[in-house]
């Protein structure tokens, strides 16, 4: 049998696939990296606002979704965010905490997407782009059929990602291969993407469009307490993109608007103090006024001018109660469209955690988004990418 072209081939140009082939490379391997879109690393660039959080200085397993819970420990251990960091600082990239561990380049993404470029040039990986896979086969070794003809390798790594973001011509192909070679895919979804909604709360989010603050969201799984941000369509913020990852379609959420106080008590102690305020008053001491406005004309329309005294000691018990767990139901999240991460995906029990290659098909790997694993908000689905590619090119 003809030997194959190269020792490893890649299927996706973003971070874990170009970190992937850069380190199979340094070990003087031949490597191809082929990327269905015209450049690669789309996903980086637009990443952290432009600025990519390409870690956190805090990966723990607690961070990461999956079906199997103790899966990722493996790969973390084995490159850790310090070493990647390491990696960032010999290429001299200025970065700095935004908040929370969360690190970001000082300049742009594109810092990091030259340092990966870098790595790969300097080993010797050749990567092609506008590049349409036909099919993928295997009888000894791969042959990957191409729009740019046929490549035959030893192994293959699957780095395709998932589904969030259609517009950077992601598709389903890792999932469809993974199926092809007989391993099971998960159910996926959005994860880290804003909630929509169709009721009257839509109305009001619509109003206060564009204003921002500290909560805390919750469900009966997770609590997270950061920044809300209301739109026209519902809630976005980091702590409605977190709760999205384990929100399930016809649940509620709860919101928090001062999560510091029994908000009960406060204003309980506000009327025996301040008897002669307005309720407004006091609450704009705490939440930004339009926000105030509009929760006044929502939860005591008939009292705007009504001082707290004449306020019964049950209703501002229950108006408190609502500003510390405002029930709410969100008809659902804007989706792939605007999602961050696709949650589910390859069964993580159809691969080996030391290696991310498949346990049933010998030289295919699958590494990143496309991976039933996916991290919180703030640098951890970037550090599931270099893990999981470092992983997999130890075993090439």
């Amino acid at each position: 049998m003809k030997n194959s072209n190269y020792d490893a081939i890649i299927v996706g140009g973003g971070a874990a696939g170009l970190f992937c082939a850069a380190q199979i490379a340094q070990r003087k391997k031949k490597v191809l990296v082929l990327e269905r879109t015209n450049k690669v690393g789309k996903k980086i660039l637009m990443s952290g606002g432009g600025r990519c959080n390409f870690t956190n200085m805090y990966v723990e397993p607690e961070n990461y979704l999956s079906n199997n819970p103790h899966f990722c420990k493996s790969a973390l251990n084995g490159y850790n965010q310090w070493e990647f960091i390491a990696l960032v600082e010999q290429y001299q990239i200025p970065y700095h905490e935004k908040k929370l561990g969360q690190l970001f380049c000082d300049d742009s993404a594109k810092d990091i997407l030259k340092l990966l470029l870098s790595e790969c040039e300097k080993h010797g990986v050749e990567i092609k782009t506008q590049c349409d896979i036909t099919s993928l086969d295997y009888s000894s070794h791969y042959q990957v059929q191409t729009s740019l003809g046929l490549f035959q390798a030893e192994a293959v790594v699957i780095a395709s990602g998932g589904l969030s973001i259609p517009s950077m011509g992601v598709t389903g192909f890792g999932y469809e291969m993974a199926q092809q070679f007989g391993l099971e895919v998960l159910p996926t979804r959005a994860g880290l993407v804003p909630f929509t909604f169709s009721d009257a709360f839509k109305n009001l989010s619509n109003k206060l469009s564009g204003l921002s603050l500290d909560a805390e969201l919750s469900n009966q799984e997770q609590s997270f307490r950061e920044n809300i941000l209301f739109t026209h369509r519902g809630l976005s913020g980091p702590a409605a993109l977190q709760l999205s990852s384990y929100w399930q379609t016809g649940e509620n959420i709860s919101l928090n608007l001062l999560p510091d106080i029994s908000a009960p008590d406060w204003l309980l102690e506000c009327k025996s103090k301040h008897a002669k305020n307005l309720l407004k008053t006091v609450l704009v001491e705490k939440l930004p006024k339009n926000l105030v406005v509009e929760l006044e004309n929502l939860w005591w329309p008939k009292q705007i001018r009504t001082p707290l005294a004449e306020f019964s000691h049950q209703q501002l018990t229950d108006i408190g109660e609502q500003l510390n767990a405002w029930q709410l139901k969100p008809a659902g999240t804007e989706g792939y469209r605007t999602a961050e991460v696709t949650l589910g995906g390859v069964d993580t029990n159809e691969l080996s955690s030391k290696t991310m290659e498949s346990k049933q098909q010998s030289g295919l790997f699958f590494i990143g988004e496309v991976v039933d694993v996916t991290g919180h908000l703030g640098g951890f689905n970037f550090q599931w990418a270099w893990s999981s590619a470092y992983a997999a090119a130890q075993a090439i």
